[in-house]
């Protein structure tokens, strides 16, 4: 049967075998409410629980009523989604899912984007009329540098899980526990901390309520700008620019780079930078990796290690420590921007400008959770001292009262702040492999790159290949987005390597930077992640310079005080090393 033909609140539909109600009702514009529910088609994500119940219908022939999120419809099925009988179950779910929810969403960290709350005043609920004075269930709460674990929010939708399961493929968290004391929980109940979180934040994202959220620094960066004694920098990562402008209102894929600069100039910074001009940096000092390594393979060398893997995404880095060990030897030494920029800006900006490193303070605004995580790494002796979200800059620009829409257009400051269109597109899956290649060929041929638009690295396919002709190399590059999709890649690379792949680049979160679990949250929509890749690559079009090593002020870096890439004082400064991390 090709088709089947099915009724829902009196209107008929023709839908493919498999289809569920929800997604049949969808097609027609009747909306079905859903709380455990979650389907993003791009990065394979479907929960499909079916534990909130938030979403039953009447399906004419059945005694009980059915989750549209799971039910598969038949030729001929009737459905109502509005009879009385629904409306009633579904307020009864909701009082009972309220009455064991704490009653602080004036102050919690998710309210204006808890779907629960929603949901609540969707239905117009003001009081509780079933289990109003019922037990709470009650857990300890976790906090890492990250990552918020607070369970008495917990609805048990199993978003997170699934998240951290299927997606990522990390094994985090697991539904424990029976009846009411069932919750999402780590093994044994650790912390995150002490578990093989990778701290990538996408169980956030994902949540519909405030029982996981992020660790705040907005306080602690009040704090800095207000300390006369100190002088506070800030960078701003690449997909920053492209999604901070919806927390105001405006369309997904808007670009607000002058806007950001000129809000953060009002918050009072001394000094408003860009992470950019450190991807610039990342480049001269991966790309240098990459053509070293390219060199010793292509004269025989049999210790050189390939493929080369980018190092810029810290949950990655968790991810490969504590998965597999036994490849440490294998990624790229080279520091992510947010490191490199704060080793740069400690050293190179502050001798450059005669500041004490001990008087200054640098802060960045990161779409990334593991940033925070990455910052406190001991091995980086807090070369960036706070590291803040695209949706914490967002609230703090607002506890300002700063009127971000109509600001005027700012630039960087210099030097710091130039940056080239090959950083800009780090913040968008398959952009630092091909800023990369932009200057790995000028390297390795000597000629001048003339496209320098590598559309074959780029899409949203979560496991991509290419093959890039750089002089007589045909150069296999393999690109992973989500951390489900690099552990396939890497078990190929671990058996061997069949694909014969030279340079991989991974990111953890889906999209790349621009889905973070930093980043203002989209509901599920991938579409809004589609619009903000858009928003990268324009910026990358619209740049004068779009080559990392032609950058000017990363020339004159080099030149005046690490010497060339690879030199012992970039080494030094802007690489580092790995270890095996043995977590639960």
């Amino acid at each position: 049967m090709s088709e089947m033909k099915i009724t829902i609140d009196d209107t008929q539909v023709m839908v493919s075998p498999g289809t569920t109600i929800l997604e049949a009702a969808k097609k027609i514009g009747v909306q079905i409410p859903t709380l455990c529910h979650l389907d993003l088609h791009d990065t394979k994500m479907v929960n499909q629980a079916a534990s909130c119940r938030i979403c039953v219908v009447e399906v004419e022939g059945r005694r009980n009523l059915a989750p549209a999120c799971a039910t598969p419809v038949t030729d001929g099925m009737v459905v109502n989604t509005r009879s009385i009988k629904v409306l009633n179950a579904r307020r009864m779910v909701l009082e009972l899912l309220l009455s064991d929810h704490p009653k602080d969403c004036l102050i919690c960290e998710k309210s204006g984007n808890c779907e629960l709350q929603d949901l609540a005043i969707t239905f117009g609920i003001r009081e509780l009329t079933v289990g109003k004075d019922g037990a709470q269930s009650t857990y300890r709460k976790d906090v890492s540098e990250a990552i918020v674990r607070d369970m008495d929010k917990c609805i048990m939708c199993r978003r997170c899980e699934t998240m951290c399961n299927k997606v990522q493929s990390v094994g985090a968290l697991s539904g424990i526990n029976r009846g009411f004391d069932a919750v999402v929980a780590t093994a044994f109940e650790v912390d995150l901390a002490d578990s093989v979180c990778t701290h990538c934040g996408q169980c956030v994202a994902v949540c519909p309520t405030g029982a996981l959220s992020e660790k705040e620094h907005i306080w602690n960066v009040v704090r800095q700008l207000a300390d006369p004694g100190k002088v506070v920098v800030v960078q701003t990562a690449p997909a920053v620019r492209a999604a901070l402008g919806e927390e105001f209102g405006m369309a997904p894929g808007t670009l607000v780079t002058g806007k950001m600069v000129a809000a953060l100039r009002k918050l009072g910074f001394n000094y408003v930078f860009d992470t950019d001009f450190a991807a610039d940096a990342t480049i001269m000092e991966e790309g240098a990796e990459l053509v070293d390594r390219l060199t010793r393979f292509q004269n025989g060398d049999p210790t050189v290690k390939l493929p080369i893997l980018t190092s810029c995404c810290p949950a990655w880095v968790n991810f490969f420590e504590s998965q597999f060990p036994d490849l440490l030897d294998i990624p790229s030494s080279a520091k992510s921007p947010q490191q490199m920029f704060g080793a740069i800006a400690k050293s190179y900006f502050a001798q450059k400008m005669n500041i004490d490193p001990k008087n200054m303070v640098v802060v960045s605004v990161m779409p990334c959770l593991a940033k925070k995580y990455e910052a406190s790494r001991p091995e980086f002796n807090r070369e960036v001292d706070i590291s803040i979200s695209t949706r914490e800059l967002a609230h703090l620009i607002k506890k300002a009262n700063i009127d971000f829409n109509n600001l005027p257009e700012e630039d960087f400051d210099h030097p710091l702040g130039e940056s080239t269109g090959a950083s800009v597109i780090f913040g968008t899956t398959g952009g630092v492999i091909e800023a990369a290649v932009r200057t790995a060929y000028e390297v390795i041929t000597g000629e001048t790159l003339g496209k320098v638009d590598f559309e074959e690295l780029r899409g949203f396919e979560g496991i991509r290949s290419a093959t890039v002709k750089v002089g007589d190399l045909d150069l296999n590059i393999g690109i992973a987005h989500g951390l489900g999709n690099a552990r396939l890649l890497l078990e190929e690379i671990r058996g061997g390597n069949p694909n014969n792949y030279h340079a991989i680049e991974i990111m953890a979160c889906p999209g790349g930077c621009i889905g973070g679990g930093g980043q203002p949250y989209h509901h599920g929509n991938s579409e809004i992640l589609k619009q903000r890749q858009s928003a990268i690559y324009e910026e990358d079009r619209n740049k004068a310079i779009r080559k990392s090593h032609e950058n000017p002020y990363i020339k004159e870096m080099y030149a005046n005080y690490f010497g060339k890439p690879m030199s012992h004082k970039a080494h030094e400064l802007l690489h580092t090393y790995y270890e095996p991390k043995e977590k639960i």
